[in-house]
């Protein structure tokens, strides 16, 4: 199973570092575009709302490819889209490229979750899930501390230009190891949607829109939350959320999702509410990260399982969704997050994202039912 799912995780490496390391670029990018912190941190929320927008309708678009295929379409529109960036010489252009790499992330990420749940046994499937998607924490553990440091060391156009050389590793990784893997499913715009007719399809794509709200309002403006070595913190944070990923997945196929999700949305919010105290020294900070990291990470693999439960028959279009549901999150949380760092400071963002977390444990307390359909129904492959 690991070594052919090994290059879908080396893929969502790249594209969780070039999503993520955002984070710990803005005061280079606000300083050479000539515009505020919070303007920069709209990157990120481009680079989501294009995510949200364009992984269904893509979906539909790419339907009778091969996932092989699509995942090396994918990876080339990602690689070309972080080269136009730091390339791109003013800040709008700046953003129209983020779409660009959006639009690659949004086939890359659900498809590569697709093919794991497709290639796996039904009893191994959570640690699967875990796998693929535990590129993008290894990503905010290596490579967003290490584009941090390169982008204050050199510039952050140097960083989007090794986040495409990481775009073209995973393309190798994924054309010389992937096998061609073709997954029954609708290319209908209206049937990418149908899912939504369903409450437990709702409940999830409810509880991942709130809960990476609530994570990413702090996350898009660390930077302006802690006086502190910041790549540091980042990394702490990163290398909880691999071990968090990992456990996740072992633990849904052990516990069940139900108290995985909750286990991590409640501790999510608690350590968040915590960011002044971290911020009283490194130590403190880097304990503080790698707990967040590790308890936040968690739900991951948990959610996932949860839309395969729900969709059994429809995996690949019901992993999409959940994808377009984060970056929703991702959106709302960098949009709101930036107006409360411009109002009320850093005392404002840290209000909101906890009080959104624990909104998420609320919503998902209330919504969340047992799904009466087995995840372990096998996906047609051929």
């Amino acid at each position: 199973m690991s070594s052919r799912l090994y290059p879908l995780a080396a893929g969502n490496f790249a594209i969780g570092t070039g999503m993520f390391v955002t984070a710990g670029l803005l005061p280079p990018i606000s300083a050479d575009l000539g515009i505020s912190v919070s303007a920069a941190g709209q990157l990120m929320t481009v680079f989501a709302l294009a995510y949200a927008v364009l992984s269904p309708l893509l979906a539909a678009l790419t339907a009778r490819l091969s996932r092989k295929t699509l995942l090396l379409l994918a990876l080339g529109v990602f690689v070309a889209g972080n080269v136009l960036t730091a390339l791109a010489p003013t800040y709008p252009l700046v953003l129209a490229t983020r779409v660009v790499a959006a639009a690659g992330a949004a086939m890359f990420t659900p498809t590569a979750s697709g093919v794991a749940n497709a290639l796996t046994a039904p009893e191994r499937r959570g640690r699967a899930l875990a796998l693929v998607m535990g590129g993008l924490t290894v990503s905010s553990a290596i490579g967003v501390p290490l584009g941090t440091w390169l982008g204050s060391a050199a510039s952050w156009r140097a960083t989007l230009w090794m986040v495409a050389v990481l775009g073209v590793a995973g393309f190798i990784g994924v054309a010389a190891v992937v096998p061609r893997v073709t997954i029954a499913t609708s290319g209908r715009l209206r049937e990418r949607f149908a899912p939504l007719g369903d409450r437990r399809v709702l409940a999830v794509l409810g509880s991942q829109l709130l809960l990476f709200g609530a994570a990413f309002s702090a996350y898009t403006y660390i930077g302006s939350l802690f006086d502190l070595p910041l790549a540091a913190v980042l990394w702490a944070w990163g290398v909880g959320g691999i071990v968090g990923n990992q456990l996740g997945g072992r633990f849904t196929d052990t516990y069940g999702p139900r108290k995985v999700v909750l286990i991590s949305m409640a501790a999510g919010t608690v350590f968040i509410a915590l960011i002044p105290v971290a911020n009283l020294g490194l130590p403190i900070a880097l304990v503080w990260g790698f707990l967040w990291g590790a308890l936040g990470w968690l739900a991951g693999p948990a959610q996932q399982f949860r839309t395969v439960a729900a969709v059994p028959g429809n995996v690949p279009i019901g992993l999409g969704l959940l994808s377009s549901a984060q970056y929703v999150g991702l959106f709302l949380a960098g949009i709101a997050g930036g107006a409360a760092l411009d109002a009320y400071g850093r005392t404002g963002v840290v209000v909101l994202s906890a009080g959104t977390g624990l909104v998420a444990l609320l919503f998902t307390l209330v919504t969340y039912r047992e799904s009466a359909v087995s995840a372990k129904v096998s996906v047609p492959v051929r």
